[in-house]
């Protein structure tokens, strides 16, 4: 792994045996797969912890045609009774129209319709294989578009899509119309992998998965997590799996990728979580557009946690069964 929180990484590794539970009581599965907490946010206190996360400033819209500028304000990231909350707001606003690390030499003022939060741990930490779960609650809403996510710390293999993107947790317009769904609303969440090659060669594979119950995942809280080996990529949500990816089924492009079977899925990614507006998969889809009535919209995060495996830290696969 890169760039593991030290403090907390070396106090989990040197802080000796934990106490066994007591008798009869039930083991924790993740310890007893063999999967070790290397960082974690359970997002207490009252502000964003800066040594971990980093807001991101930009009206760029992600490449997808978004509408929102995310800002450092606390309209739109706030740390409240133990939750991150990444709010999206209907409001007029002008910003830097990329992110610093593809803003080049030019980064002209954008103006945006609506507002939101993005926080990621790009340039503070960033992990090779492991377990990554997250604990939130989505919102609801035509033209609401939630995501947990990581992309490439530093691109091995070139620009997007070349070196890949991990996608944990997408909630794309919950609660809209969906011919396809149980209910007739939209109640899937996605998981996905991105790679290959520059649009329009780039390609995915994607799982859309409902809760048992057929539930609306933005009535409650649930866990999503994505368990990552050499090889291997598996997908969560509350503990069941949804979608496994296998190296024979993903590539790269990249002429830096040859002898690495694994490639682009074998270099450190770093973390984040957003709220997007709007963007062609959202409104492309369901009832289309973006509905004024879903602002403003909530993404709220009760703790995100990332795992290594302890007896197998080199590739990660010990742990994944």
């Amino acid at each position: 792994m890169a760039r593991i929180a030290a403090g907390l990484g070396a106090l989990l590794l040197g802080g000796g045996a934990a106490a066994p539970p007591p008798s009869g009581a039930p083991a924790d599965p993740l310890a007893a797969a063999g999967w070790e907490l290397v960082w974690a946010d359970e997002f207490e206190g009252d502000a964003l912890d800066r040594s971990k996360w980093t807001p991101e400033v930009s009206c760029w819209g992600g490449g997808n045609g978004e509408r929102q500028c995310y800002t450092d304000r606390p309209e739109n990231i706030a740390v409240e009774g133990g939750l991150l909350l990444l709010k999206a707001r209907k409001e007029r606003f002008a910003g830097p129209a990329r992110p610093p690390e593809i803003a080049g030499r030019d980064n002209p003022t954008l103006v945006q319709s609506h507002t939101s939060g993005k926080v990621r741990t790009i340039g503070l930490h960033a992990w090779r294989y492991g377990r990554i779960e997250a604990r939130a609650r989505v919102p609801a809403g035509q033209g609401t578009w939630p995501a947990i996510w990581m992309m490439p710390d530093n691109p091995a293999y070139g620009p997007w899509p070349r070196s890949g993107e991990i996608d944990i947790l997408e909630a794309v317009n919950i609660g809209a119309r969906c011919k396809q769904c149980a209910g007739g609303r939209e109640n899937r969440t996605i998981s996905a992998l991105h790679f290959g090659d520059f649009p329009p060669a780039n390609r995915f594979i994607d799982s859309r998965t409902a809760l048992p119950d057929g539930a609306l995942p933005s009535a409650d809280f649930h866990v999503y997590a994505v368990e990552w080996g050499a090889g291997l990529i598996r997908f969560l949500v509350d503990g069941r799996v949804h979608l496994t990816v296998t190296a024979d089924q993903w590539s790269t492009a990249s002429p830096r990728a040859r002898g690495r079977p694994h490639a682009p899925f074998d270099q450190p990614f770093y973390l984040m979580a957003n709220l997007a507006v709007g963007g062609r998969l959202a409104e492309e889809n369901n009832a289309k557009g973006l509905a004024a009535a879903s602002f403003p919209a909530q993404f709220a995060i009760d703790w995100i946690r990332v795992y290594r495996c302890a007896r197998d830290p080199v590739t990660g696969r010990a742990c994944m069964g």
